[in-house]
C-alpha cells in the first residue's frame, strides 16, 4: 500500500461528502447465496484531521480501514485525532472500522518489533487499541523486507489475541511479494485485500504503461485462488483511485479527483496525453466497473486505495462501484 500521501495531503474529507450525495441511500451489501460482497475503503489518517468526518456517508463502504497508525520503536501508539468520532459515525451506518498498520513506507523497525523481545507487547498494544476505541479489528499491511522470518509468528499471535476479543484480522498483500507469505500466516486472516496495482510507476520511468491493467487483476485473482488455494470469498480485489505519469509534462502521481478536474472526459478513459507529450495511466469508470464485475464473479469484495482520491457526483469511482453492485443485486 502506498505510504506517501503528498498528492492528496491538502484534500479535506468534505470533498467526499459531496461525492456521496448522488449515492445516498444506496447499499453496498450485495447478497448472493447468503454471502455479503465487501466494499473496503482505506482512509488516510490526515482525512480525520478536520472534525467534518461525521458528515461523510459511510454507507457507501462496509469496511473503513484507517491508514496508517504505526507504533514507535518501543511498540507504543499515538492515537490519531478524531478516531473515536470516526468510529462512531461509521458504526452508525453499520460500517466496520479497522486500524491499518504498516504501509509502503512502514518504519524499518517493524522487523525489531516482531522479534520475540517485543512481539508480545506489540500484539497486546494492538489488541488494547482495538478494544479501547471500539474498533472492529486490525489490518496488517507490511510489505517487502517487513515480511520476514518473524512475520508468521506476529500475525498468528495477533490473530489469536484479536479473536479472543471478537475482533477481525485482515491484510493487504501484493503478488510481488507472494513467495514471502507463508500459508500459515495467510490462514490467520479473516479476509485479504489484494493490492492489484503499482505494476509500474515513477520509480520505473523507462517502463511507461498502465500500472493497474485489467489483466493484472485477472492474474492476481488466479494466483491467490488457484495457486495459493485461498477461498474466493476471502479475497478482495484492490482498485486504484490514482494514476501515474510518464514523460514530459506528466505529473509523477495524481489522484483521480484531480485528474478529471484537469482533463475533460478523463473519467471515460484510462490514459491521458498531456501538453508536452507525456502520458498519465489510471483506471477510469469503465475499467473500475469491469473490475468490480470481475470481483463479483470471482472474489468476496473490492478494496479501494484510497477514498480521498475519488471524484464527485457522476464521475465518482465509488459511485461506479456501488452502481455496479446494485445492478447485479437486481438479478
Amino acid at each position: 500500500m502506498k505510504g506517501v500521501f503528498k498528492i492528496f495531503a491538502k484534500v479535506s474529507l468534505i470533498t467526499m461528502i459531496l461525492a456521496a450525495e448522488n449515492a445516498a441511500g444506496q447499499s453496498t451489501r450485495y447478497e448472493k447465496a447468503g454471502k455479503s460482497f465487501r466494499v473496503i475503503g482505506y482512509l488516510p489518517v490526515f482525512g480525520m484531521q478536520k472534525n467534518d468526518v461525521l458528515n461523510f456517508d459511510f454507507g457507501r463502504v462496509n469496511y473503513l480501514n484507517i491508514a496508517f497508525v504505526n507504533p514507535d520503536s518501543a511498540a507504543d501508539f499515538t492515537i490519531p485525532a478524531h478516531l473515536s468520532q470516526t468510529v462512531t459515525a461509521a458504526h452508525d451506518k453499520h460500517t466496520k472500522v479497522l486500524i491499518s498498520i504498516g504501509g509502503g513506507s512502514a518504519p524499518a523497525y517493524y522487523s525489531k518489533l516482531m522479534m520475540d523481545s517485543l512481539r508480545v507487547k506489540l500484539i497486546d498494544n494492538l489488541t488494547k487499541l482495538s478494544v479501547d476505541y471500539n474498533l472492529d479489528g486490525i489490518d496488517v499491511d507490511l510489505e517487502g523486507d517487513r515480511i520476514d522470518t518473524n512475520y508468521e509468528a506476529f500475525v498468528t499471535g495477533l490473530s489469536a489475541a484479536l479473536k479472543s476479543k471478537g475482533k477481525l484480522l485482515t491484510s493487504a498483500v501484493a503478488s510481488a511479494y507472494k513467495l514471502k507469505y507463508t500459508d500459515k500466516a495467510l490462514a490467520a486472516y479473516d479476509f485479504i485485500n489484494i493490492m492489484s496495482y503499482d505494476k509500474t510507476g515513477p520509480w520505473r520511468p523507462a517502463d511507461e504503461g498502465p500500472h493497474a491493467p485489467y489483466d493484472m487483476a485477472v492474474a492476481d485473482l488466479d494466483y491467490w485462488i488457484n495457486t495459493r488455494r485461498i477461498a474466493p470469498q476471502k479475497l478482495n480485489l484492490g482498485l486504484p483511485f490514482y494514476g501515474y505519469g510518464f514523460g514530459p509534462g506528466a505529473p509523477a502521481e495524481i489522484s483521480f479527483k484531480n485528474l478529471v478536474a484537469r482533463y475533460s472526459g478523463a473519467e471515460n478513459a484510462d490514459i491521458i496525453t498531456v501538453t508536452g507529450g507525456g502520458k498519465i495511466h489510471y483506471n477510469g469508470r469503465e475499467t473500475i466497473k469491469n473490475k468490480t464485475e470481475l470481483a463479483l464473479q470471482k472474489a468476496g469484495g473490492v478494496m479501494v486505495w484510497q477514498l480521498l482520491g475519488d471524484a464527485e457526483g457522476d464521475k465518482s469511482l465509488l459511485n461506479t462501484i456501488n452502481n455496479t453492485i446494485n445492478i447485479h443485486d437486481k438479478y
